[in-house]
């Protein structure tokens, strides 16, 4: 039998809904491990409050970046005897089955990195699809009713599924990148590396991306804080000079930065608040300054 243990990162969570996901996770796992990143003392109290039985908290008293969290997880995990962990944001919520619909696809998949849900961000229209690179081309892969299972580059972290043993081939999380693009780089240092993610369509979870979408004619589009961009851009160029990364796949990311930039610095405000972080981003990028920013 498997043994789950699911890692949750928190930071200043809204305890409404972090106590939503635990409900509705803990039935799901055999336990669970919230490691907190520097969460107020008063927050902090209520999250202990709200902890199921299968539930433990980790305290580190310091916002240590969303790998540091993740990798502490892994070590507890470890040290459990975990077959698999299962991470996720403070603010994702799973369906009640969704966890037996990773297990279940994954039973058959040789050399597997990580298998992940669909999740659906209530202010968007569709949910996002699963992407992957062909060629200079992105694929966006939706449901066709045929395949169950599809193919990807890379899993966004939260409702990601990974069993122990890709840790011992692929490694921890990239701690320098302290946040945003963690996910990505250890899937693509995963395929690198002979392993395959998937994404599961039948699997589902509710999961916000981004602070309010910018409604662009339209369209509804993820937008993130200037900070948040910062380690974006930074630590997409930072990506790009790893030697064991497809070039196809620098070149269709790169591609998609440039928009990236051309749209926060024109439509996002504060325009040049964004503007600045994003330059200071590429810029540390491409010295090699990596790491919590310093205010």
């Amino acid at each position: 039998m498997p043994n789950i243990i699911s890692i949750i990162v928190t930071f200043n969570p809204n305890i409404s809904i972090l106590e939503i996901l635990l409900t509705t996770l803990s039935p799901q796992v055999d336990n669970i491990i919230i490691v907190d990143n520097g969460t107020s003392n008063d927050i902090l109290k209520n999250i202990q409050t709200i902890l199921p039985s299968n539930g433990n908290i980790i305290i580190k008293n310091y916002n240590s970046g969303i790998a540091s969290a993740i990798n502490t997880g892994i070590v507890e995990a470890k040290i459990r005897l975990a077959s698999h962990v299962i991470i996720f944001d403070q603010d994702s919520i799973p369906t009640p089955n969704m966890i037996e619909e990773l297990i279940s696809a994954a039973v058959n998949k040789k050399n597997l990195a990580a298998i992940g849900p669909c999740y659906v961000d209530k202010r968007q229209d569709n949910p996002p699809p699963f992407v992957s690179t062909q060629g200079l081309r992105l694929i966006r892969h939706v449901y066709n009713g045929n395949d169950a299972t599809v193919p990807v580059d890379y899993l966004i972290s939260s409702g990601c599924l990974i069993p122990m043993e890709a840790f011992d081939k692929v490694g921890h999380m990239r701690e320098d990148l302290f946040i945003d693009y963690v996910d990505i780089e250890w899937g693509l240092r995963a395929k690198s590396l002979g392993l395959q993610s998937y994404g599961l369509f039948s699997a589902h979870m509710e999961h916000n991306l981004g602070d309010k979408p910018f409604n662009f004619f339209g369209k509804n589009i993820p937008i993130h804080s200037p900070q948040r961009h910062y380690y974006h851009f930074r630590n997409a160029i930072l990506l790009y000079k790893e030697p064991w990364i497809n070039n196809n796949w620098k070149f269709v990311d790169f591609s998609r930065l440039i928009l990236k930039y051309t749209f926060y610095s024109i439509f996002t405000k504060p325009q040049l608040k964004h503007l600045y972080m994003m330059s200071l981003g590429i810029f540390h990028g491409l010295i090699n300054k990596s790491g919590k920013l310093n205010k």
